[in-house]
């Protein structure tokens, strides 16, 4: 009797377990965003009990994007590039006082933002550069073309010189490095509202600037 008991309890002992494992399987599993917070908030752990070098994974994660915002402030490749260097050395002495619970990337790119619109007051910034780019260059155009391209160029740029500091860095960081109204908020430390109006803002005055190249009218 004991032994039928024991043959037949058996597989009823391992159901819990099975069964649990089935739904620890089945649970949700975290995002790919909340896998990469998790990650990054462990190694910014790391570096405020003093490991310096999980910082160097920090930097090679936001090494590319910082230095597109730093050019975007100051217009020119070496300064951009001190200033990306400058930035990382004052995250580096303020992670203490960051809060793990929060985003990395906000945080340190308002570093960026802010050290760089302090050193354009302190200096005067050197000619603007052609922001370097890794594509293809294009086939030459035909001289009727090439003139066109010139002159949408030369009227484009000219637009946005007209546009404030502001609007400028905005219009920048949303169309050409594809940011988000939530991170160019959060990096400029501005509502999105605020976000939003300097883009419509910026978007209009260049429309209204190309219009005369493309045959339209312009309406105030």
């Amino acid at each position: 009797m004991s032994c039928t008991l024991e043959v037949e309890s058996a597989p009823a002992r391992g159901v819990p377990a099975r069964v649990s494992a089935l739904v620890d399987s089945s649970a949700a599993q975290p995002s790919e965003s909340e896998r990469t917070f998790a990650e990054e908030a462990a190694l910014l752990a790391r570096v405020q009990r003093g490991d310096v070098s999980a910082f160097d994974a920090i930097v090679r994660r936001y090494m590319r994007r910082a230095f597109a915002v730093a050019y975007r402030v100051l217009g020119h490749r070496e300064d951009a590039e001190d200033l990306v260097q400058d930035a990382f050395l004052t995250a580096l002495e303020r992670i203490a006082s960051f809060d793990l619970t929060r985003p990395f990337g906000p945080w340190f790119f308002r570093i960026v933002v802010n050290r760089g619109l302090n050193a354009r007051k302190a200096r005067s910034i050197r000619k603007t550069e052609a922001m370097p780019t890794d594509t293809l260059e294009a086939p030459e155009p035909s001289p009727a073309g090439h003139y066109e391209r010139t002159e949408i160029r030369e009227r484009f740029q000219a637009a946005l010189a007209g546009l404030s500091q502001r609007q400028r860095m905005i219009i920048e960081l949303a169309d050409v490095d594809g940011l988000s109204g939530v991170e160019i908020s959060a990096m400029l430390g501005v509502s999105q509202g605020t976000v939003r109006w300097h883009l419509h803002m910026a978007r209009h005055t260049l429309r209204k600037a190309l219009a005369p190249l493309r045959g339209e009218r312009t309406h105030d």
